[in-house]
């Protein structure tokens, strides 16, 4: 049927998208020195938990092959 106009035009919405700014923004705050040995520390303490993880985890992704060769080694020391 018939469509209604609107009554404001929205010109200032394609009009927003090139609106720039005279003001700049402030700078961000230098993170204080506890505040970098804080994030130091936890950056750390993830690594070394990372890597603690991985030497305590390599033995038992190891096969069991292994293992049965040194047994079969120290059983023929033995004799």
């Amino acid at each position: 049927m018939f469509r209604r106009r609107e009554a404001v035009p929205f010109t200032f919405v394609a009009e927003a998208d090139r609106f720039s700014s005279n003001v700049t923004p402030p700078r961000p705050e230098r993170p204080s020195l506890s505040q970098l040995v804080s994030r130091t520390l936890i950056g750390l303490t993830i690594v070394c938990g990372l890597v603690g993880s991985l030497l305590l985890g390599l033995p038992s992704l190891e096969t069991g092959q292994a293992q049965g060769r040194a047994q079969q080694s120290q059983a023929s020391d033995a004799r």
